[in-house]
């Protein structure tokens, strides 16, 4: 990691230990970025262990409380890191927080290193939150029917449908998160961020890039998985009234 960098990663992590050693030192190599926290959001295994072993600044929900939540929390760990390294340099006044914060899922492995793209727009003042498109799309087990709920839903309530919007790979202005404070709960918050930005006139951009996570499987739990993903983007679109159009 540089010694002063632009970018802050942040990585919210559920039972992940297998994956997120390699998904942290990989992060840590794109240009600019100087700060990587690992959101620990309750696992039961030894991500927590493992992502401080491999040079995270980890912080730990004692439950899991959703990516929302660990996304929240991340960022908060930031701007304490931030304040802290300004007291200790004697800086005068208080810190203003000032990294812009690039969001990557722990399961990302050594394809993380590939996130720098995402950065580019946001460093440059060309976009206020990127978007990731993955280029090399993973074939997962379900129907598509979650993205097509969150595409229609964001395209109802903005008027621009994104090419993957529940990619969680996101690179934003610190102001751009703040616009977005309340985060929608849970997995509706790639969709509610979306909107949020938008209708406060902030720019998006989706940006390819060659990175590649875990494909859902078609299991018992992927389905779970996958309606806990369906009722909360639907509770997010609500709260925004753009949800599915009564027939």
């Amino acid at each position: 990691m540089s010694a002063r960098g632009d970018l802050a990663v942040i990585i919210p992590a559920r039972n992940e230990s297998d994956r997120i050693s390699a998904t942290v030192k990989a992060a840590s190599t794109i240009p600019g970025v100087d700060i990587v926290v690992v959101v620990d959001d309750g696992s039961v295994d030894g991500t927590g262990a493992e992502a401080a072993h491999a040079g995270a600044i980890v912080a730990r929900h004692a439950r899991n409380r959703g990516k929302a939540a660990a996304m929240e929390t991340g960022a908060e760990a930031v701007r304490v890191i931030e304040s802290e390294r300004h007291e200790r340099d004697g800086q005068v006044g208080p810190a203003t927080p000032s990294r812009h914060l690039l969001f990557l899922d722990a399961d990302l492995a050594e394809t993380a290193a590939d996130a720098s793209p995402l950065t580019e727009p946001v460093l440059a003042g060309q976009a206020d939150m990127t978007i990731a498109v993955f280029s090399d799309r993973v074939r997962q087990g379900g129907h598509g029917f979650v993205v097509a709920l969150s595409g229609s839903g964001i395209m109802r309530a903005t008027g621009w449908r994104p090419v993957q919007p529940l990619n969680g790979q996101r690179c934003l202005t610190r102001a751009a998160f703040e616009a977005g404070l309340p985060l929608a709960p849970g997995f509706g918050v790639e969709t509610g961020l979306t909107i949020d930005l938008l209708r406060r006139g902030l720019r998006i951009t989706e940006v390819e890039v060659p990175l590649a996570h875990r494909a859902t499987g078609s299991d018992w739990r992927s389905q779970v998985h996958r309606a806990r993903q369906f009722l909360d983007v639907g509770r997010a679109l609500a709260a925004r009234q753009a949800g599915p159009r009564a027939r």
